[in-house]
């Protein structure tokens, strides 16, 4: 019927749907105390604090934003140069692997595993770009 889609292309829709929870994870965890409805509703001049697990949360998803982009970028780029193989595959999935064991990491504030976990997910980024240049 169609063509079959690489599994790498459903890896970086796994990726789209970690980004997504994680948006929705950190939100829920921001709102409540002197962050109420009305001040979430409006324009949020006044900065408010937040808890513990709120800021981490947000801390996680700002890190997803800095590398979802280059993950992106290097598998596209695979894609169309038509360099999908072993090590695009292994690097996207390493990538989204990490950037799901992160989230929760964080959030529990488990320290170096996390670190480590970070690095994973860089070292999944630098493969896709490794197997571009092949």
């Amino acid at each position: 019927m169609g063509t079959a889609v690489p599994v790498e292309v459903k890896l970086l829709v796994a990726a789209v749907i970690i980004g997504l929870v994680q948006i929705v994870w950190a939100a829920t965890a921001a709102s409540g105390g002197e962050r109420n409805f009305a001040w979430l509703a409006g324009p949020r001049d006044e900065p408010r604090p937040v808890g513990t697990l709120a800021g981490r949360l947000d801390r996680a998803l700002k890190n997803f934003l800095e590398t979802f982009p280059l993950f992106v970028a290097a598998l596209i780029a695979c894609i169309a140069a038509g360099k999908l193989g072993t090590l695009s595959l292994y690097g996207a999935g390493l990538y989204v692997i990490a950037r799901a064991l992160y989230v929760p990491l964080y959030a529990s504030g488990v320290a170096v595993v996390r670190t480590l976990v970070w690095t994973a997910s860089l070292i999944g980024i630098v493969m896709v770009i490794v197997a571009f240049f092949r």
